[in-house]
């Protein structure tokens, strides 16, 4: 359950906690003191989307931080599969919002995501505010209300499996089994299209290297000329002025009197060294004269016809060679799968015949489970609508099978109802007004409670479109709610607030710069003054108050 709130720069709110207990709480205040506010911190704890308009004005970002104690072994075992360890059955969640907008988690202190923050808190709180009663008159929304009370949810995730695998195979099935003139036709392109980019020979460099022929050829006559220069001026000259030639006759030299001069042994041994680079020097040079080749214009003519080859290919099959031969790479892929498609297609009828058979099974499960489930439903949300004056309801699960497999399975569901005896029921969108939203959603709510797995419950002005004596047995239907799970109720009906367990009076007061909220839990003195306000109007009457009395002391002995 939700036992402490606290909340920092939140709208009017500057600083506020809040301690809650367990069973039946309410909250109650005049009409913009703070209490939609609180439930939009709630929501930002529960990762709902909030605004940043939420930060309170001149302040740099907005906190909350909730504090759950008491939880149950499955909320404490969902909470482990996520990650995260839970001691003495309690946890922490701390919120804060910028005024830029940003926002960010911790559990325990540990930063979380967003997502977790959702799954988590979908084992914490269940918020139902008018808009739930809203998305009452959705028909989508029937089919999930009626496996959340079923109990669906493990049965469902191994239906979805097969019916995603069933898609998936029969996807590929119908590409595969496209009209032959059309298979034929495309197997034609994609021969053509292999073949056009397989007669390039190309490699992923082969652009590059033609690039760099294609400026030596260009080159071609002056590196010649200046090569063999080179190589004739170091090396090559048949006259003795060579560089090679130098050195070697001043090694000559130099050797012919190292016996008067011993000390020229080494002047010796480095000028045998250079003679030796020279020639390797003029060797390398001399390989890059090319006087052997064909006439360099037309090897230029033909790099100019390879290159003008791959600009073509680039428009066709991609901006670059690799582009290029990886679009080949897909063809043939796509080819192969083609010219076998009669293999794969009878591979594909086989496996979809019996992934179908695995679905249709699982959808007939879940379809006799369903109704089993509805039949309960009925009567309950029946009785619980009775009690809460809809006396003579009708209420029924409409259950359509479908043609065909669908994600849910084979059943199509709409809730439906008749408010008057002799009415045939009809769709809820058709049929209930505000008021009777608000109880048949309280009745879904209560029926549901012990299903959702959570141990807290909000209802956000339940009470809308119901007064009087309704509004009381509604107050009673939330109290025996509290037995199971923390019910906390915002709301303006006296009666509810005169049956609650725990009072909290939300009020807004003026300061010299600023308004603020606050919230104080009532004493038994304190709540007759509330609920006789509640019932009166500007000035509040000892009648009132007698009444307030009187309907408190009844409300405890619910």
């Amino acid at each position: 359950m939700l036992s402490s709130l606290y909340i920092e720069n939140i709208a009017v709110i500057s600083k506020l906690s809040v301690d809650f207990s367990a069973g039946f709480s309410v909250l109650t205040g005049e009409t913009g003191a703070g209490k939609s506010i609180i439930v939009d911190s709630i929501n930002m704890l529960l990762g709902n989307r909030v605004s940043r308009e939420l930060v309170r004005k001149g302040c740099d970002k907005a906190t909350v931080v909730g504090v759950f104690e008491g939880l149950d072994e499955p909320t404490v075992r969902a909470i482990s599969t996520l990650g995260f360890a839970i001691e003495d059955d309690s946890l922490m969640i701390q919120c804060t919002l910028t005024k830029e907008g940003r926002s960010s988690v911790k559990l325990n202190g540990q930063p979380i995501t967003k997502a977790i923050q959702r799954e988590i808190a979908h084992c914490l709180v269940n918020i139902h505010g008018q808009n739930d009663n809203q998305r009452l008159l959705q028909k989508s929304y029937h089919l999930s209300l009626l496996d959340a009370f079923a109990e669906l949810s493990d049965l469902l995730a191994e239906y979805r499996i097969q019916y995603s695998e069933l898609v998936k195979a029969r996807k590929e099935l119908n590409e595969l089994t496209l009209g032959e003139a059309e298979r034929l036709r495309r197997i034609e392109m994609l021969r053509y299209q292999i073949a056009d980019i397989s007669g390039a020979g190309l490699k992923p460099d082969t652009e590059d290297k033609l690039e760099k022929e294609k400026k030596r050829l260009l080159s071609l006559e002056r590196v010649n000329k200046q090569t063999k220069f080179a190589y004739k001026i170091l090396y090559g000259s048949d006259r003795g002025a060579s560089a090679y030639y130098i050195f070697d006759r001043a090694i000559a030299s130099l050797q012919s009197i190292s016996d008067a001069i011993p000390d020229l042994g080494g002047l010796i041994e480095r000028l045998t060294d250079m003679k030796y680079e020279v020639m390797d020097i003029a060797e390398t040079v001399s390989a890059y004269t090319d006087d052997d080749c064909e006439d360099a214009t037309e090897r230029i003519n033909k790099i100019e016809s390879v290159l003008d080859a791959v600009s073509k290919l680039k428009r066709k099959y991609g901006s670059s060679i690799p582009q290029i031969l990886e679009y080949k790479e897909m063809a043939e892929a796509e080819l192969s799968k083609l010219e076998n498609s009669a293999a794969r297609t009878d591979e594909l009828d086989k496996y979809i015949a019996l992934i179908e058979s695995k679905a249709l099974a699982l959808a007939e499960k879940l379809s006799e489970k369903r109704k089993e489930a509805a039949a309960i439903l009925e009567a309950r949300i029946i009785d619980t609508l009775r009690y809460l004056d809809m006396s003579g309801v009708r209420f029924k699960v409409g259950i359509n099978q479908l043609d065909r497999l669908s994600p849910d399975g084979l059943d199509d569901v709409e809730l439906l109802i008749a408010t008057n005896k002799g009415d045939d029921p009809m769709p809820l969108i058709k049929i209930a007004s505000g008021g009777e939203l608000s109880r048949i959603m309280l009745a879904l709510k209560s029926v549901l409670s012990d299903k959702d797995n959570v141990g807290t419950v909000i209802y956000d002005e339940v009470d809308t479109g119901i007064s009087g004596k309704t509004s009381h047995k509604v107050g009673i239907k939330l109290k025996q709610t509290a037995k199971n799970v923390q019910v906390i109720c915002v709301t303006h009906s006296a009666q509810i607030a005169s049956l609650a367990d725990a009072h909290y009076l939300i009020s807004k007061s003026d300061t010299e710069t600023d308004t603020r909220t606050s919230v104080a839990v009532l004493d038994y003195n304190d709540r007759v003054e509330e609920i006789a306000r509640i019932l009166g109007g500007i000035n509040v009457t000892d009648a009132q108050r007698t009444a307030a009395a009187e309907m408190i002391n009844e409300g405890n002995n619910y």
